[in-house]
């Protein structure tokens, strides 16, 4: 078999293996700035904007792909190398590999290396869309008051210097007052990230930095830029070198970062745009008035589930979420958490059976072909319990209902953050409050509260004896006698 690298001179010799675009990439125009190019945004949006563009749709939405941080590099060099293109690696529930090359990303910066060119492709009328997966850390708020952390060193930094930003909103400041300045034309910012109204975190943090950076601008961005809220779901584990080898094996193709997904795939939207919009609904996404009951649903069930499953995983020795859910231990405690304490919160959802979905969940999570890493779901915990978790438990403390399991996961979060699991094995913690979850970790082995009392995280539930007493209780089982069998106790209870 012969091998072909992945770049458009190869488009044509890959079309006999894979699904290649059926589009000349050469006619199509970016109407869309996509700032964070990592798998989740290269297995949803830019798929959906291919499958559009296949469609032969309106040839004005292609993306321009943004990596915002030093880090990225890597990512960047590839699509510049593989001319935006990529393969998309889908792995369906029998094993089956559905392969595809994508090619709705046109263009690609890199904004370390050139930031005034990121601000003025912001500023490009051609832009009408800008799209963020930045992760729930990137919108720069504290948990527990909700409120911009406009004291973090980065956003000091940009404000000292705005033409050479680090952070999104220095970017997005900088090229909305050009645009402004230009008289150009608003657009729309949608953020596709895992955090409830999305929309309204990202106009909120975007005002508040602006307020401090520009408050000119203020008033224009008011008046000339929307944030539609949007619920995104399909799991993208992280990119393995197996992945690469099985690609190349099978269809002979050399791309040196394919994305793997699952088959799956949910996009529900605002339909808030106020400089136009591609007809995403034609491929499937869902355009709805309200976003929020249904991102309640996804961020409650399927993100907590998945911490769920990562914390206790890890603790007990899994390094992969599909060998967790498929202990039926563990996957019993999910399934008593998810219908005593979430489905109680959630009140009717149209169009939507929650059992259903509740089943659905533990199938996905149970694709043995994904092999989704424990430690890519437990990283940055500290920014995805306060959005996953809390909000349950505070709905079942105000209705007097159940908070045991919660309180349970979270007890072992606690253990979880003293570093190592039941086995011994060093625990590799990936959060940017990493060195405060260590500290408070070693003062619960005396005093389990103390985990609690970290405020930007948990706000003010130390202060809740209900819940305080349930979480030290589930804290010394877990010492005492291992997770195993703390839950085999807790689901004959449930």
């Amino acid at each position: 078999m012969d091998y072909y690298k992945v770049n458009s001179k190869n488009l044509s010799l890959l079309k006999e293996r894979v699904s290649v675009p059926t589009y000349d990439r050469t006619n199509v125009k970016a109407g869309i700035l996509h700032i964070g190019i990592g798998g989740f945004h290269r297995a949803h949006e830019a798929f959906y904007t291919d499958e559009l563009l296949n469609k032969n749709s309106n040839s004005n939405w292609g993306i321009c792909g943004v990596a915002l941080l030093s880090f990225d590099q890597r990512i960047y060099q590839t699509l510049k190398d593989q001319n935006g293109l990529y393969t998309l690696i889908v792995k369906e529930l029998d094993g089956t590999l559905t392969k595809t090359i994508i090619g709705s990303i046109v263009d690609y910066l890199f904004a370390p290396e050139n930031p005034i060119a990121v601000i003025e492709r912001i500023a490009n009328p051609e832009i009408k869309i800008i799209t963020l997966t930045i992760t729930e850390g990137g919108y720069n708020y504290n948990e527990a008051t909700g409120e911009f952390e406009i004291e973090n060193p980065s956003i000091q930094k940009d404000l000292k210097n705005p033409n050479d930003p680090k952070t999104v909103f220095g970017y997005l400041t900088q090229g909305l007052k050009l645009r402004k300045e230009n008289n150009v034309s608003g657009c729309t910012i949608q953020s596709c990230d895992n955090i409830q109204g999305n929309g309204h975190v990202t106009k909120k943090m975007l005002l508040s930095y602006v307020k401090h950076a520009e408050p000119e601008l203020v008033s224009w961005i008011e008046s000339h830029v929307s944030f539609p809220n949007s619920m995104v779901d399909r799991i993208t584990p992280a990119t393995v070198s197996a992945d690469m080898a099985a690609l190349k094996e099978t269809s002979g193709i050399e791309d040196a970062w394919p994305v793997v997904c699952e088959p799956f795939k949910q996009w529900v939207i605002e339909d808030d745009f106020i400089a136009g919009r591609p007809a995403w609904e034609k491929v499937g996404a869902q355009f709805v008035e309200d976003v929020v009951p249904y991102e309640k649903m996804k961020l409650s069930l399927l993100n907590a589930g998945h911490s769920v499953l990562g914390i206790l995983g890890t603790l007990i020795g899994y390094s992969t979420i599909d060998e967790v859910v498929n202990d039926t231990v563990v996957s019993a405690f999910l399934e008593a958490y998810m219908e005593q304490e979430v489905i109680p919160t959630l009140g009717d959802l149209e169009g939507v059976d929650l059992n259903e979905y509740k089943k659905s969940l533990l199938q996905r999570f149970g694709n043995i072909y994904i092999k989704d890493q424990v430690d890519r779901i437990c990283s940055e915990s500290s920014a995805k319990i306060p959005k996953f978790m809390l909000p349950t438990v505070q709905s079942q403390l105000k209705d007097g209902g159940s908070i045991e399991l919660a309180a349970f996961v979270i007890a072992s979060w606690a253990i979880y953050s003293l570093g190592v699991d039941e086995n011994g094995t060093k625990i590799p913690i990936k959060d940017a409050v990493k060195a405060v979850l260590h500290e408070k970790a070693v003062a619960a082995k005396s005093n389990p509260k103390a985990f609690l009392d970290i405020e930007s995280i948990f706000g003010s539930l130390a202060d809740s004896e209900s819940f305080v007493e349930v979480f030290t209780k589930s804290y010394q089982n877990i010492m005492q006698f291992g997770v195993k069998k703390c839950l085999i106790d807790l689901n004959s209870k449930f």
